[in-house]
């Protein structure tokens, strides 16, 4: 680490838990960040600040107005613009150091595929069922590590889902892939903006702790928020061996699918 480095990212390098060792890891890892919105805008940005050498983005929507009222790494004069395009702008004016690989594209599973040997960690932070079923399948048959965060109205949950650990669940063990589940979207329900912005920034403290390799992860847990009340709860949750996906049951054939 040059002069430079070692000042800006002297904070945690003050960390006995990170120190340079751990600060060299962040700077050389790789993150991918499914979803440029709400929960991706606060976790990319904290990953940039935190030096996470690479970082890519897949979203293919574009920054509405209706956006900014909770997607921080967008403005007012980037609606229209392409939204990985508009938060790798934000991540460059924060930390020129970190490369951005901006990824204007529906997550199909040929895509995920493609991009996700060399990945240290992927974060999941889109608002689509299916696409979580996608993600956890490929994040599975790569053994990549998944930070999983979800807000709506006052509530969230965040997750890791860990295939590298043997009793660790993956998302469909806890969800299953066939359900007829009914998507809940922000522009009918409504979110309150902080929210999102808690997710996010808890999702992007469990990736830095996996890329260091230093405290406990979530695999195993699932965090709730009830924002009315500021209450944490807090589930444990098993593999489940007839798991289409990581267990014993029928498997999952990845299946191209839509952004909501």
């Amino acid at each position: 680490m040059n002069d430079n480095q070692l000042l800006r990212y002297s904070r945690h390098i003050l960390l006995d838990e990170i120190g340079i060792e751990g600060q060299e890891r962040i700077c050389t890892a790789h993150a991918l960040i499914l979803g440029a919105g709400g929960l991706g805008a606060p976790a990319a940005l904290y990953l940039a600040a935190s030096g996470v050498g690479r970082i890519t983005v897949i979203d293919d929507d574009a920054v509405d107005l209706t956006n900014l009222q909770r997607q921080i790494a967008h403005t007012t004069a980037r609606v229209g613009q392409p939204k990985v395009a508009s938060l790798a702008r934000a991540v460059a004016d924060l930390n020129p150091e970190v490369q951005v690989n901006a990824v204007q594209q529906r997550a199909d599973a040929a895509l995920l595929d493609s991009l996700l040997p060399g990945v240290t960690v992927v974060l999941d932070c889109c608002d689509n069922y299916q696409t979580r079923q996608r993600v956890n399948a490929a994040c599975v048959r790569h053994r990549i590590p998944l930070v999983s965060g979800a807000a709506i109205r006052w509530d969230a949950q965040v997750s890791v889902f860990d295939p590298r650990q043997d009793d660790a669940p993956c998302y469909a063990c806890l969800f299953d892939p066939d359900a007829d589940f009914q998507e809940v979207q922000c522009a009918t329900m409504g979110v309150l903006a902080p929210l999102v912005g808690i997710v996010g920034s808890v999702q992007a403290a469990e990736a830095l702790k996996l890329i260091v390799g230093t405290g406990d992860s979530l695999a195993g847990r699932l965090l709730l928020l009830d924002a009315r009340s500021m209450d944490w709860n807090r589930l444990h949750t098993a593999r489940n061996p007839e798991c289409k996906v990581c267990g014993n049951g029928e498997t999952a054939q990845p299946q191209d699918l839509q952004w909501s």
